[in-house]
């Protein structure tokens, strides 16, 4: 048997689907935040629609709430943050170096619990897009469904900051967290 290697074309590169591991090459968040299991399409600076698979087996469910295990909201609201962190990082070449972080939160609402056995799709849709050569900002309006029924809706900001932010040697940034005399 011949193989032979395909070149790459503009459409081979702009994939429109991610599994786990692609996510894991994108996205610097791991267990037990990282909150997206799957890319099922992604329209570069327009879209993403991720899943979310929601198992017994979060740790949060311990605590929230015992005997009836409900998500967080505010991990709903994450996992739409990064679904479209991931949309936004697929735009950056250099995203080794980057961190994607919220800087608002607008409009969250939450209308149905979400259990475990529950599948989120979570869609979300970019309503501004602004870069420079020294960043990437943007606000995508997000909704999390089960079984095609809403559970949660939310818009967020974020913007795209380099990694090494904080890490100088001023009293911000020890890494002990004490004062520099």
């Amino acid at each position: 048997m011949i193989e032979s290697t395909q070149p790459v074309t503009d459409a081979a590169a702009a994939k429109t689907a991610l599994d786990i591991h692609e996510i894991l090459k994108i996205l610097p968040h791991r267990y037990p935040l990282l909150l997206i299991d799957r890319v099922l399409e992604l329209k570069r600076k327009e879209s993403i629609v991720a899943i979310k698979n929601v198992t017994i087996n979060e740790p949060f469910f311990n605590g929230h709430f015992p005997g009836l295990p409900i998500m967080p909201g505010v991990l709903i609201v994450e996992a739409i943050a990064q679904a479209g962190g991931t949309l936004l990082l697929t735009e950056v070449e250099d995203r080794t170096d980057k961190v994607m972080v919220f800087t608002g939160i607008e409009r969250a609402k939450f209308r149905r619990p979400v259990s475990p056995g529950d599948q989120l799709r979570i869609e979300v849709e970019v309503k501004t897009w602004r870069s420079s050569p020294r960043m990437i900002a943007a606000k995508m309006q997000g909704v999390a469904y089960v079984a095609g029924k809403r559970v949660a809706e939310a818009t967020v900001s974020c913007q795209l900051i380099d990694s090494s932010r904080g890490r100088g040697n001023g009293p911000e940034g020890n890494d002990d967290g004490a004062a520099a005399e």
